[in-house]
């Protein structure tokens, strides 16, 4: 006997409630996370703060989530945190970002790790998200994943005193451990 897999859109997306939990589609399947932990809050508060400089240096426009991101009907993510450029903003609308932002971040949380680690990087490799960066609280680390030919090109794991570099804001750098700093 065949089983048959319910297959979800982003007009099912719609219909869910807003109920504190974070929901998206991942190849038609509908997957479901629970609140983030204390350690994941702060690693994307610092994220957003970093990125909001580089947003006020004119390179583009920070979202931090909930703000999801329509790559097609079976494929909604709603990414940590995420970042346009400038010259891309007319891929956001206000209810939705349409399209692959040119950064997106994904914070590691027990229950993300996985999907974060598999699905997701082939998901962004697929739609041609140029940076995916991987932000660890566990191990204090990020890792950058940069679209090559053949899909993306690992960067990393970068920590401590480890300072990154992107070409999508060429003046900065980015010190990692003061993602992890309290």
């Amino acid at each position: 006997m065949d089983v048959i897999r319910p297959v979800f859109t982003e007009a099912d997306l719609a219909q869910l409630p807003d109920d504190g939990k974070r929901y998206e589609i991942l190849e038609g399947d509908l997957a479901v996370s629970p609140s983030p932990n204390r350690k994941h809050q702060r690693a994307v508060l610092r994220l957003t703060n970093f990125l909001q400089k580089q947003e006020d240096a004119g390179y583009g426009e920070v979202y931090p989530a909930p703000f999801d991101v329509v790559f097609d009907e079976y494929n909604v993510t709603e990414p940590d945190v995420l970042f346009i450029r400038t010259e891309r903003l007319t891929i956001v609308t206000d209810a939705n970002v349409q399209g692959a932002p040119d950064l997106v971040v994904e914070v590691l949380s027990p229950s993300t790790r996985t999907r974060d680690l598999g699905v997701k990087v082939h998901l962004y490799a697929r739609f041609q998200v140029p940076e995916y960066w991987v932000v660890d609280p566990d191990e204090l680390t990020l890792t950058i994943y940069r679209l090559a030919k053949a899909g993306y090109q690992v960067d990393g794991p970068f920590h401590g005193a480890d300072q990154v570099h992107t070409p999508l804001f060429p003046a900065t750098l980015l010190t990692v451990a003061h993602l992890f700093r309290d």
